[in-house]
């Protein structure tokens, strides 16, 4: 993998996971809660987010590996307490991530359309960029770097939306799943959250993570080239 494609993920990825992080926090404060607020992690500032091995180390393997990156930053603290309605807003606040996520991907996906409006050759850039993974060669066009930053913003943010919402504890879907479920469901439902992250590795070792990948590229792919 060239050294342009290594910096435009690392890049994307870190932008991707503190805004998912920032609206966690943000959701929380309309939900009554300060405490993300408090410790200053409502930014898109990323480094009060970073985790060092979720935010930088996994990230950076998955590259070197030739795998679309994906990480995790430092969990927004939420104090139940101070929310108003504590089993629907978390549920929301749950959502909150991933759907900043999704709102980033669709905006970096509207902003690649206007650019191949702008300019058609930047479709046949993504294109041969994409497909023969030669990276950036002398004399491209200004816009048609920006594309393909804008393509991986698309592709690795709906990435980890997806990704995060897979229904197993700790990750955003297990709340929104708990936010449905009622008191004694919920209750049991909780019991597998010691076994979560072994759960996630397995199922990533098992290949979901390609499952996942596959069908996001295809509809991401046939809508930009």
């Amino acid at each position: 993998m060239d050294i342009f494609t290594i910096i435009v993920s690392l890049f994307v990825i870190l932008f991707a996971i503190t805004i998912h992080e920032a609206a966690h926090g943000w959701a929380a404060y309309k939900m009554g809660d300060p405490t993300a607020q408090i410790m200053g992690r409502i930014t898109l500032n990323p480094v009060p987010h970073i985790d060092p091995i979720g935010t930088v180390l996994m990230p950076a393997i998955l590259i070197i590996m030739g795998v679309p990156p994906f990480g995790w930053a430092k969990p927004v603290p939420v104090n139940p307490a101070n929310l108003r309605n504590p089993k629907r807003d978390n549920m929301l606040i749950s959502a909150a991530g991933p759907g900043a996520n999704l709102l980033a991907a669709l905006v970096s996906l509207i902003a690649i359309v206007f650019l191949k409006a702008l300019n058609p050759n930047t479709r046949y850039f993504i294109r041969s960029f994409l497909m023969g993974r030669s990276g950036i060669q002398a004399g491209f066009q200004p816009l048609e770097g920006l594309a393909v930053i804008l393509f991986y913003a698309v592709f690795l943010n709906v990435l980890l939306a997806v990704f995060n919402l897979i229904p197993i504890p700790p990750l955003d879907g297990s709340g929104i799943i708990t936010g449905l479920l009622s008191e004694e469901a919920s209750q049991t439902y909780e019991k597998i959250r010691p076994f979560g992250f072994i759960i996630i590795l397995g199922l990533l070792y098992l290949g979901l993570l390609d499952l996942i990948i596959r069908p996001i590229q295809i509809v991401i792919y046939s809508i930009v080239l």
